[in-house]
């Protein structure tokens, strides 16, 4: 995910979706076909979202640690400033 470049919302962007549920756990890949001892964590995200019409989806990706606390900080970043409106 790294050189990608994150959406932008400005004060007139709408917001489509609504943020339903929040899941992450945290786990160890082990070994994969090419390599028998990764011994690598990462982050399995789930997100249930719901579109316009109410409608519940899932979201799932993974993360690894840093990308994680990145993203975590900046949820805190949201919440704070959702606190002041």
């Amino acid at each position: 995910m790294e050189g990608c470049s994150e959406p932008q919302l400005d004060a007139k962007s709408k917001v489509t979706s609504q943020l339903v549920d929040f899941q992450w756990k945290l786990g160890m890949a082990v070994s994969s076909d090419s390599c028998r001892s990764l011994k690598y964590p990462y982050v399995s995200v789930l997100l249930k979202v719901a579109d316009p019409s109410g409608q519940v989806k899932n979201k799932s990706f993974e993360m690894t640690i840093p990308q994680f606390q990145n993203f975590y900080r900046q949820f805190k970043e949201i919440a704070a400033v959702i606190e002041t409106v």
